[in-house]
């Protein structure tokens, strides 16, 4: 059973589809964290960057799923505000080892939430601090700071630390998810 099987409960849905986006700048680990998502039978060995965005499409037991991987590279961002009414859902992936660029992913966090596609919805969003197993990497918690996240009073949040190549981490996010 896959980790999205678990999703079941996100919003009530049952055999019903859910939509979710993925996002974070490029090489924080959104395709790898999807992947190891997917009934171990739908993964793929092979994780190359994204290039514009992939849509992945699968079922789990209850729910048939659509995420949105959408490319972190600067040039396919404005790409990502054109999934936002159909998201019931954001995982937002962070590289907690990338200190130089966490200021950028914070801007395109706070794009993300006064877009007013977003700002007025209780679209639960998931951090993954993802990237742990390196030695650069700061805490979950330094993650949360950096961005700013006690600022976020008006949708669900929840951060998680994570290693995508491992699995580490993602459940928890998930339970948190469909809880």
């Amino acid at each position: 059973m896959g980790l999205l099987d678990r999703l079941s409960g996100l919003l009530g849905l049952k055999k019903k589809e859910v939509h979710v986006l993925c996002l974070g700048l490029d090489n924080s680990g959104k395709t790898t964290i999807i992947n190891k998502l997917k009934p171990s039978n739908a993964q793929s060995q092979d994780i190359v960057p994204t290039i514009g965005f992939n849509i992945e499409k699968f079922k789990s037991s209850s729910l048939s799923f659509t995420v949105f991987d959408m490319s972190g590279q600067g040039r396919y961002r404005n790409l990502w505000e054109h999934y936002y009414k159909e998201g019931q859902a954001i995982i937002f992936v962070i590289d907690s080892s990338d200190r130089l660029r966490m200021v950028v992913a914070k801007e395109e966090l706070d794009t993300l939430l006064n877009h007013p596609d977003i700002k007025h919805r209780r679209i639960p969003i998931l951090f993954f601090a993802n990237k742990m197993d390196l030695r650069d990497a700061v805490t979950s918690v330094k993650v949360s700071q950096l961005l700013c996240l006690e600022n976020i009073k008006d949708k669900p949040w929840h951060i998680c630390a994570s290693d995508a190549i491992k699995g580490e981490g993602l459940q928890e996010g998930v339970d948190w998810l469909q809880g």
